[in-house]
């Protein structure tokens, strides 16, 4: 790591870890039904973390964009907190080490941020680096959330353990591309999860995807994680939705569609179940357009 990469990440501590998973939530791009956010807050609120680094946030952040909350008490500005970028550190439930970047997608300088957090996996022995997000998808809310991943070519093994999309597909891209791309560059593996949320409720929260990201994490990296909470406030959300659709005969009827073409697809393998590339390009842009109620 050179001195210029050195004062774009500000290390607070050193520890020796044994070949910590780094676990990716980066705010500000595609999270349908706050999935990714809300397994990421989840996994902090059950995995105590201490700070491990900060980013440099006038290089990498747009604070127009991204503007610091003031404190106000009785008219006298007391206090002004910033936008950060995070590297923290904690173990799961058998006391394995887990990096989390968390915070705001950057800004600025991608590449400069991409060198930034690879050679901090090195720094600390990083094996595996777990992108998590969410899309809207063609699927009813009445069936199991189903994961699906991208990865570099060096990583495309991994796409056996969650599917993927077949053909070809173009989309814009967050920063978790450049960071698969970038980690395949330093041969690390990487691969990103992704949750299909049903596209008539990307815009609420959907904790069951949620839910199926943290055991999507677990299953994939071997880490111990409780997905426990999610799926109960999962329950709910369902609930609220059924109340939702059955008031309504065209949105019934749309989920009812949706449930026979899943239950069609049962039996076949998993890239024969998910929707085709133009499909998905279909719903995100619809998603991007503010469309996703």
């Amino acid at each position: 790591m050179d001195d210029e990469t050195y004062e774009r990440i500000i290390f607070l501590d050193d520890p020796d870890l044994n070949e910590p998973v780094m676990v990716i939530g980066l705010e500000g791009w595609i999270d349908a039904g706050i999935a990714a956010t809300t397994a990421l807050a989840t996994l902090l609120d059950t995995i105590p973390s201490t700070l491990l680094a900060t980013f440099d946030t006038e290089y990498f952040i747009d604070q127009r964009a991204r503007r610091p909350i003031a404190k106000i008490v009785d008219g006298v500005t007391t206090e002004l907190t910033w936008p950060e970028i995070q590297l923290r550190h904690g173990r799961d439930g058998d006391g394995a080490d887990v990096l989390f970047l968390v915070g705001p997608e950057p800004d600025f300088h991608w590449s400069d941020f991409v060198e930034s957090v690879t050679d901090a996996a090195g720094r600390f022995g990083v094996r595996l680096v777990v992108g998590l997000g969410a899309f809207p998808a063609p699927t009813p809310h009445t069936r199991p959330v189903r994961i699906i991943g991208t990865a570099p070519a060096a990583s495309a093994h991994l796409l056996a353990n969650v599917g993927s999309v077949s053909g070809e597909l173009e989309v814009p891209a967050g920063i978790g591309t450049a960071l698969e791309l970038g980690f395949a560059d330093v041969d690390v593996e990487i691969v990103t999860l992704w949750a299909r949320v049903p596209h008539y409720v990307a815009s609420m929260p959907y904790p069951q995807a949620a839910a199926a990201l943290v055991d999507g994490l677990a299953r994939i990296s071997g880490l111990t994680l409780d997905s426990g909470r999610l799926r109960a406030a999962g329950e709910d959300a369902r609930q609220r939705v059924d109340d939702l659709v059955t008031n309504n005969p065209e949105h019934a009827s749309m989920v009812a569609r949706l449930e026979a073409a899943a239950d069609q697809s049962e039996g076949t393998s998993l890239g024969e179940a998910l929707p085709s590339g133009e499909e998905l390009a279909a719903e995100l842009e619809r998603f991007l357009r503010g469309e996703g109620r």
